[in-house]
């Protein structure tokens, strides 16, 4: 199934993160994003600050439906989000399936 068709998972202190095969087979769906300090990372660039405000509501949005919320950073028509699992202190499904819901609003 798609990742961006899939829903969030909780996880538990204790669950395993995602192993590098693993995590090499989710970008395939998410290319455009990389790794940056082990977090999902993607810069996102709007028209202006507005535009960039929208899309951080609309990702508000995903984040509070799947229960699973991304840290981002605003810089005027820029937009950093970052995703990893605090709980098991490394990436899991969820961070790939946010950032596939993610990535089909900024296109």
């Amino acid at each position: 199934m798609e990742l961006s068709n899939k829903k969030c998972v909780p996880c538990e202190a204790g669950t395993p993160p995602l192993g590098e095969s693993e995590i090499n087979e989710l970008f395939k769906e998410i290319p455009t994003w990389t790794l940056k300090d082990g977090h999902l990372y993607k810069k996102f660039k709007f028209k202006n600050f507005l535009e960039a405000m929208k899309f951080v509501n609309a990702v508000a949005g995903i984040a509070e439906q799947e229960h699973h919320h991304p840290d981002f950073c605003v810089h005027y028509n820029k937009v950093e989000i970052e995703l990893w699992t605090h709980a098991i202190n490394g990436l899991s499904e969820n961070d790939f399936i946010v950032a596939a819901k993610i990535e089909k609003l900024g296109k």
